[in-house]
């Protein structure tokens, strides 16, 4: 078991704090350290962006003998692609909450919030619960809108509509374009969160997901629809840009089963004597204050709009003494 002072402070509040503090990409800082640069490197690919990869992969090599099914339009072909998306919803999502949450065979270390969701019924949530109203929203228009996007994808690739290219042809190209989506994610997503903040479309659509203040797993895409039908939008740049399927679906996978980093409550998960950082800390604050970091660190606009808040005094003091002058 390991002892989650030699990471970080637990306040009195029982929030618990990181000493290694989110931080913004290395390329915009004045003063870069090698180590800063390692650990930005280390965290872009592992685990979780090398995970939503071989998502990508599998999801691909599995669909693409079947490519003349998704040039017609075919509900069995989009109850296939929901499906698959719901049962890696169900493993990934529900393996976490089951661990964390369900048996807390961690209890309570390493976890931002000493609480945990659903401890009481409130009627802010659908059914009283946050439990089943991160379930209603995820397999409800969640799954389904991805779903959607996915198979319109795999419909425009199966009919040539769009700037499709191949491996072969193009193999530096599309690795740099596979680099790079995880950056075009996020700018994506910091746009789009900016505009759910405007405040007719936050009291009427991301509110919705702003009902947890203490995430879980299963918070990660409880959206209402229309966030849904914007969130996953980014994958629209597919049929702009010369890509190729497979990394149009490793994109899908990142937006749809990457909603799960920022979400998981816990900074690391502990496994025997060892860890693994989470990366959930930089969006846990945004959840908790709820005008900070409206992306995750990667592209610097929370830096030059000054919303950037990574847990420290310093940046704490700035957030109350900018709520206070609003």
């Amino acid at each position: 078991m390991l002892d989650e002072q030699d990471y970080g402070v637990r306040d009195a509040r029982g929030q618990w704090v990181p000493d290694d503090k989110p931080t913004i990409n290395p390329i915009f800082l004045k003063k870069v350290s090698a180590k800063k640069w390692i650990d930005f490197l280390v965290g872009y690919f592992f685990p979780f962006n090398i995970l939503f990869a071989v998502l990508g992969v599998i999801s691909f090599y599995l669909l693409s003998p079947f490519k003349t099914v998704f040039s017609e339009i075919s509900l069995l072909a989009f109850g296939a692609l929901y499906l698959k998306n719901a049962a890696i919803i169900m493993l990934v999502y529900g393996y976490l909450e089951w661990r964390l949450y369900v048996t807390r065979r961690q209890q309570a270390r390493f976890k931002y919030n000493a609480k945990f969701p659903g401890e009481r019924a409130s009627d802010k949530f659908a059914f009283r619960s946050q439990y089943l109203d991160n379930i209603f929203y995820t397999f409800s228009s969640g799954i389904t809108i991805w779903s959607g996007y996915e198979y319109g994808i795999l419909f425009c690739w199966a009919n040539d509509i769009g700037f499709w290219t191949t491996l072969e042809h193009h193999p530096i190209a599309l690795c740099v374009l596979a680099l790079f989506i995880p950056l075009l994610h996020e700018f994506h997503f910091y746009c789009v969160h900016r505009i759910l903040h405007t405040p007719f479309l936050y009291k009427y659509v991301h509110s919705v997901h702003h009902r947890a203040v203490n995430p879980s797993p299963l918070s990660s895409l409880s959206m209402h629809p229309i966030e849904h039908l914007l969130y996953w939008s980014d994958c629209l740049i597919h049929l702009v840009l010369p890509s190729h399927p497979l990394i149009a679906l490793y994109h899908l996978q990142l937006t749809g089963t990457g909603a799960l980093v920022g979400h998981i409550g816990f900074d690391r998960i502990e496994h025997g004597q060892h860890s693994m950082k989470t990366h959930a800390y930089a969006h846990y604050l945004h959840h908790k204050y709820f005008n900070v970091n409206y992306g995750d660190g990667a592209v610097p606009f929370d830096a030059l709009f000054g919303t950037w808040h990574d847990g420290s005094n310093k940046k704490e003091q700035a957030h109350h003494n900018r709520k206070a002058s609003s």
